[in-house]
């Protein structure tokens, strides 16, 4: 079934939306709360977009370590890049079967697919060398000193849990962008670029090959919103706003800013790191290339957001 507008979404989906922090979530946990996460999306489904989810992995990629790390003994270990690729499909089979599912209700016969991507980087990209992005639940003290002796990162994220990170490349472009583009054209919905997508690069000889690491999920889904043509980019996170001043008695929420007032308080290192910079910077950089709107929000308000009610929109032109 085709879409009725030429409107297209891009939604950018937090792994811990599946996963929420503090939370032990077993896989009938994440499917709860897969179902609980969709109302943006079916909502500007049932509005006529055109839409194209990216989720997260964060929690369920670094979950899928701490399983090769106990099975090592018994089965050969998998590399990052690879468990980012396989995280995305059972993600991406969770989120597809529960957008059908919530369409079906909603007596839309929209289809919805999966594609499992992969995404271009610089082999050479000095972010592979300095571990920003978090994965996996909190660690303990005495877990984070072990995987430190391992030769693994860990440091707090802005909750101030101690967490692993990892290199982090930044995305260059969507290797599948082509058949992705045509499928969200003819009107289905599409999950893509799952936990960022699985970097690659072109190897001078043997074509192109993976590299362990997770490229940032928001990063990911303003590459894939511009090339798609997309007016909107909804990044969908924890918090229901922008703050000024986070974490200060002080902070407020920000219902507007521009891409300049953005881009100062990014250099001001008003945002964390492998937190709510990366959202920042890919709603900077969709905004200014694109001239559509970029909004940060947490789920509950997605639909109000689209609206100009909640959350942080921010665009090219001055606030």
């Amino acid at each position: 079934m085709s879409a009725s507008t030429t409107n297209t979404a891009v939604i950018a989906l937090g792994g811990n939306a599946l996963a929420p922090a503090g939370e032990n979530s077993t896989i009938y946990d994440q499917f709860r709360h897969t179902r609980e996460s969709l109302d943006p999306i079916v909502d500007l489904a049932q509005d006529g977009w055109n839409v194209c989810v990216v989720h997260g992995n964060g929690p369920q990629v670094g979950d899928e370590l701490v399983r090769n790390e106990i099975a090592r003994r018994e089965a050969n270990p998998l590399p990052l890049g690879v468990l980012v690729a396989a995280t995305a499909g059972w993600i991406g089979y969770m989120v597809q079967q529960s957008i059908e599912n919530a369409l079906h209700r909603a007596g839309s016969d929209r289809d919805v697919v999966t594609v499992i991507t992969q995404v271009q980087v610089h082999e050479d990209d000095p972010a592979l060398a300095v571990p920003t992005k978090f994965i996996g639940q909190a660690l303990t003290e005495e877990r984070a000193a072990e995987l430190q002796s391992e030769g693994h990162a860990s440091k707090r994220d802005g909750r101030g849990n101690l967490r692993r990170v990892v290199g982090s490349p930044v995305p260059q472009a969507i290797h599948e962008l082509r058949t992705i583009k045509r499928l969200v054209e003819q009107g289905t919905i599409v999950i893509a670029c799952g936990g960022g997508g699985a970097p690659i690069y072109q190897h001078p000889t043997k074509g192109w090959e993976g590299i362990d690491a997770v490229v940032d999920k928001d990063l990911a889904a303003a590459v894939l919103a511009r090339d798609l043509g997309a007016q909107l980019l909804l990044i969908l996170t924890d918090v229901d706003a922008v703050y000024a001043g986070w974490g200060t008695p002080q902070q407020r929420a920000l219902p507007r800013l521009s891409v300049t007032e953005a881009e100062d308080m990014d250099r001001a290192g008003a945002f964390g790191e492998g937190s709510m910079a990366p959202k920042i910077r890919a709603a900077i950089d969709f905004a200014r290339r694109t001239g559509g709107r970029a909004i940060i929000t947490e789920l509950a308000s997605g639909r109000r957001a689209v609206r100009g009610e909640a959350g942080t929109t921010i665009t090219a032109e001055t606030a």
